[in-house]
């Protein structure tokens, strides 16, 4: 795999250096740029949109790096470079979470702490451009896939579809409740985006918060699918699609 081309953002120049070294330190990282602030990486976004990892300082003035963060969030899915924090203040991770950053580090940090992010951004491009890979020449659908990748806290977890009982929804949350461990992971993200990960054809929706796996329903009793020790409703909303369901089973 090629280096993953990066810029640094801060408007410390000490701490700007530190990270062009540790860049520099690191076989798998290209520096394209370094900048002092976010305006200027802004502008150079635009003309780099090959840049695919930015190590960004959050408290600067003009534009901060969380609201760069946050222009960047607004476009379109997948195509922006992935964004690891470096910052004194710890305050910001949720918000940094929000925004789909890949790590978080609270200044002063170590080379060995630098390398542990940036090389989960490695990870997460090898994922991104093996997948981009397998589905471009034969142009597969997405249902084929028998994995997919979560953000779980700060980390993609790879998860078998066979693994999945059912997915919960809790406003901006997902709970994915799994048949190989007790406790579900939790990922920031809509119950209306996790539905369009899943295939149709072993998943379905019955409920505003609860979408279940077609084969791992043990019972259906009235309005009530058995999965497990948990009982699911069948919402009004979603009966017409269960009850499709439903003639096939049958």
């Amino acid at each position: 795999m090629t280096p993953l081309k990066c810029i640094a953002v801060d408007d410390e120049p000490l701490a700007l250096g530190l990270v062009c070294s540790f860049i520099d330190q690191t076989p798998f990282l290209e520096l394209i740029g370094r900048y002092t602030s976010a305006v200027e990486a802004l502008r150079s976004l635009h003309e780099h949109p090959d840049v695919e990892l930015l190590f960004l300082d959050i408290q600067m003035p003009e534009l901060t790096g969380m609201e760069l963060a946050r222009v960047l969030d607004r476009g379109q899915p997948g195509t922006g470079p992935r964004i690891i924090f470096t910052t004194a203040f710890n305050q910001y991770a949720l918000e940094g979470y929000r925004v789909d950053a890949l790590d978080y580090l609270v200044k002063p940090f170590s080379y060995e702490e630098f390398l542990r992010a940036a090389t989960k951004a490695r990870g997460y491009a090898e994922i991104t451009h093996g997948s981009q890979a397998a589905v471009a020449p034969a142009a597969a659908p997405a249902e084929e896939a028998e994995h997919l990748f979560l953000k779980v806290e700060y980390e993609l977890v790879r998860v078998a579809l066979d693994d999945i009982l059912y997915v919960e929804g809790l406003k901006d949350y997902v709970k994915v409740h799994l048949s190989s461990q007790p406790r579900p992971l939790l990922s920031l993200m809509s119950l209306k985006a996790m539905e369009e990960k899943l295939p149709a054809r072993r998943f379905l929706r019955i409920h505003r918060s609860f979408i279940v796996a077609l084969d791992k329903i043990e019972a259906i009793r009235r309005n009530t699918v058995q999965i497990g020790s948990a009982t699911i409703t069948v919402s009004d909303q979603y009966k017409e699609p269960f009850a499709q369901f439903l003639s096939r089973w049958s």
